[in-house]
């Protein structure tokens, strides 16, 4: 009876309602997905004594505010999309149109591996409008606070793990040439659950050795465009639609230049 009262049942439905909104991703899954998600870097402040402090300043960074405290720093790509949006990639049906090369975040759901394994259960229990299955029916996928097939969870976690230099290299990096970056972190983790800034991408391409700036802004700029558009009216959407405007902006300026250097003098 002890055993049926620490387990945990979990199937997806397809309903598609998790489709919506921030996508967090890995560096690979962001650059695969170059052409499809509006990309951004989040930053969110973990205070200290939280349960995932430490895991969290493994994965991304610390930042020491004042002489004694000290934050950790989650650095994470993203697909920057507002709630009320779908993912590009999510069909009319609920069904994924890259379901067999979709981003390890969502293959991993419910489970988040930026807490420790012990520490998912609240995730298990569905938001509101979501149509998980949570029945009996359902397998059993969490006991004894255990991922029951932890396949997916480690495979995220390892791909998290390395990149963290990267992602630490940049973060510091900018904080100590970027005054204003570090400022808007500072009054983020004033924030009693802690909070996030949103940075453009092209923050962090000169890192990346597998994509160059031309590369990443013919891919992006189109999109920028396009969710420019869609957010043009969204009272909602405010933020966002202002971060797709000045990234499409800079992009286009950017490819100017580009184009004008090429050309015979």
């Amino acid at each position: 009876m002890l055993r049926c009262l620490m387990d945990r049942h979990f199937k997806c439905t397809a309903c598609g309602k998790c489709c919506f909104g921030k996508l967090p991703l890995s560096i690979n899954d962001a650059i695969a997905n170059v052409g499809r998600f509006p990309l951004a870097i989040m930053w969110s402040t973990v205070r200290a004594g939280a349960k995932s402090f430490a895991l969290n300043a493994r994965l991304g960074t610390t930042i020491q505010l004042g002489k004694r405290k000290q934050i950790a720093v989650q650095i994470t790509p993203i697909s920057y999309m507002p709630p009320s949006l779908s993912c590009p990639a999510l069909l009319g049906d609920g069904m994924c149109a890259i379901h067999d090369n979709k981003p390890l975040r969502c293959k991993t759901m419910p489970f988040y591996p930026y807490r420790e394994e012990n520490d998912q259960l609240d995730l298990l229990v569905p938001r509101p409008g979501w149509l998980c299955d949570t029945s009996d029916q359902a397998p059993v996928v969490y006991r004894d606070k255990k991922i029951v097939d932890p396949n997916d969870f480690k495979r995220e976690r390892k791909e998290l793990n390395d990149q963290a230099q990267i992602l630490r290299e940049y973060a510091d990096g900018l904080m100590a040439r970027a005054p204003n970056v570090a400022a808007e972190v500072e009054k983020a983790a004033t924030k009693p659950q802690g909070g996030m800034i949103i940075l453009n991408f092209t923050t962090i391409i000169s890192r990346l050795k597998q994509i160059d700036m031309e590369t990443f802004a013919k891919e992006q700029f189109p999109l920028m465009n396009e969710f420019a558009a869609k957010t043009k009216n969204m009272k909602k959407a405010e933020e966002f639609h202002q971060y797709y405007v000045n990234a499409a902006t800079a992009m286009e300026k950017f490819l100017a230049r580009k184009l004008t250097s090429r050309k015979p003098i």
